[in-house]
């Protein structure tokens, strides 16, 4: 059974990586976490305009 997450490397720029510190924590969410919820909404918002 293939794990349900995979780790990736990635290089951000130091401001954003400290706002997505900041509003993570205002969210009660893990930096990781965070980035998992943002990214799924834009993936949801752009699906849905393409409709």
């Amino acid at each position: 059974m293939r794990p349900l997450k995979e780790k990736v490397s990635i290089t951000l720029d130091n401001d954003i990586v400290k706002k997505i510190k900041e509003m993570a924590e205002y969210d009660d969410r893990s930096f990781s976490q965070f980035i998992n919820k943002v990214l799924k909404e834009y993936i949801n918002q752009q699906e849905n305009e393409q409709k």
